[in-house]
């Protein structure tokens, strides 16, 4: 007659324990954690420079274009969806870098009838909503400070795409039309025919290229 073996509970437990696959536990874990494990970590872009610019245009004598550009400027971005639809954004512009390749303008344009680049050294945006429309489109919402006003103000935003070269590149193409009447932009000399000499819009085209 054979005769039963039979190991006691607390033998079996521990055999049981001792021989589960590590890949088991750690799954155990993240699941006790509710997901915790696998949340995204938000990234956080700094401005490429070197390879952004700040361009605005504004009507001249009702007729013709004159633009200009601001060498001076930093932003940052933040956001953890890969839509970017979370995104958080910063750009500040030196009023003083403005630059129209004419020494007299500028200077009046650093002028109180203009930016008063001495009060009031930097524009700012900050960003309120970043809404993907499809097709690579975005519209940017946002609050624009120049001199001591600030208003809501939106941009049309292209993505341009993802390069992983010297680190993660992604860039954009924002563009809007300010009155700048609105921001105490003052001076309104006028032609005899009737217009202004400077028109009231000013067409913004920022190209940024982030990096992280």
């Amino acid at each position: 007659m054979k005769k039963l073996f039979i190991m006691p509970a607390g033998m079996m437990l521990i055999s049981i324990a001792a021989f589960t696959p590590v890949s088991t536990k750690l799954t155990s874990i993240a699941h006790k954690t509710n997901g915790a494990a696998f949340a995204h970590v938000p990234a956080k872009w700094t401005l490429d420079k070197t390879h952004s610019n700040v361009i605005f245009s504004v009507t001249h004598l009702v007729v013709s274009d004159v633009e200009g550009s601001f060498k001076s400027f930093d932003g940052t971005m933040e956001n953890s969806k890969d839509d970017f639809s979370d995104a958080k954004i910063n750009f500040i512009v030196d009023v003083k870098s403005i630059n129209t390749d004419n020494e007299n303008r500028d200077k009046h344009l650093k002028s109180d009838d203009f930016l008063n680049a001495e009060k009031f050294p930097q524009m700012k945006f900050e960003s309120t909503s970043f809404q993907p429309l499809g097709d690579n489109k975005y519209k940017l919402s946002g609050n624009l400070t120049i001199r001591d006003i600030t208003k809501p103000v939106s941009f049309d935003v292209k993505y341009g795409g993802t390069a992983n070269m010297m680190g993660t590149h992604i860039g954009f193409k924002a563009k809007t039309t300010i009155n700048r009447f609105d921001y105490n932009l003052k001076w309104d000399k006028t032609i005899e025919a009737g217009g202004l000499i400077a028109g009231k819009d000013v067409d913004i085209t920022i190209n940024v290229d982030f990096k992280k």
